[in-house]
């Protein structure tokens, strides 16, 4: 019985004694192991090729001028200036035209007979001379040539006659005459200038009886005959 006890026990001691062995080898193996790896050197491989970074432009102020004018919030954030144009002057209308009532020439050239209007004055003007609001440019038998505002107008001086005159009444039933009246008495008027016609010239007074040459006011008496009776007026002595 203990010779079986004996052999028993030495089976199993040399079981535990393989077994110690076993792992003493395996620790070794893998001490040895271990070491290898930690005492081998890494061959370190190549950097990868990598492309060149994209070029990156500096910030311009150009860039973002859509943001700015298109922001919806702020409207008036437009560089767009609206200027109106000033309004067109308004046009002045033209006056009236002068009366034409014929062309006297009395060798110091043509003169028009013209009036300001259907009530006016009856006068002669040469080219030169302002009549109105218009000026005189040249006169003949046919037309009349006027400057207002800048503007040459010309006339024919059947446009411009005056036809308003009062036509001649109709012959009526013969009426006894009546007995002339007495002539009117006329008072002789000083020797003096009357109203101005033009810048240096002025009119003759009615019952003006004195002579040409006459001088008063500073200005002398001028007497010039026409086919139609004498011509009197006033010029200056300056």
């Amino acid at each position: 019985m203990k010779r079986h006890l004996f052999w028993a026990n030495l089976a199993l001691l040399t079981v535990c004694v393989a077994g110690v062995v076993h792992l003493r080898r395996q620790w070794v193996s893998t001490s040895a192991g271990e070491q290898a790896v930690l005492q081998a050197r890494l061959r370190l491989a190549p950097p990868p090729h990598l492309p060149p970074a994209p070029v990156v432009e500096p910030v311009k102020a150009a860039g973002y001028g859509d943001i700015a004018q298109k922001m919806l919030f702020s409207k008036d954030r437009n560089p767009t200036v609206v200027v109106e144009p000033p309004p067109p002057p308004k046009a002045i209308p033209m006056p009236a035209l002068p009366l034409f009532h014929g062309v006297v020439d009395l060798g110091d050239g043509p003169m028009a007979i013209l009036s300001e209007g259907p009530k006016g004055p009856h006068r002669d003007y040469q080219a030169g001379d302002n009549v109105g609001a218009f000026k005189i440019v040249s006169v003949n038998d046919e037309e009349l040539v006027l400057e207002w505002d800048g503007q040459t107008i010309t006339k024919r001086v059947e446009d411009i006659l005056d036809r308003g005159a009062p036509a001649p009444a109709a012959p009526g039933p013969v009426v006894a005459a009546k007995p002339a009246a007495p002539p009117p008495v006329v008072t002789r008027a000083p020797a003096a200038p009357g109203g101005e016609l033009s810048p240096g010239i002025r009119a003759c007074q009615p019952g003006d009886r004195s002579p040409a040459g006459t001088v008063a006011d500073g200005m002398r008496k001028v007497l010039k005959p026409t086919p139609f009776g004498s011509r009197c007026y006033w010029v200056s002595e300056k």
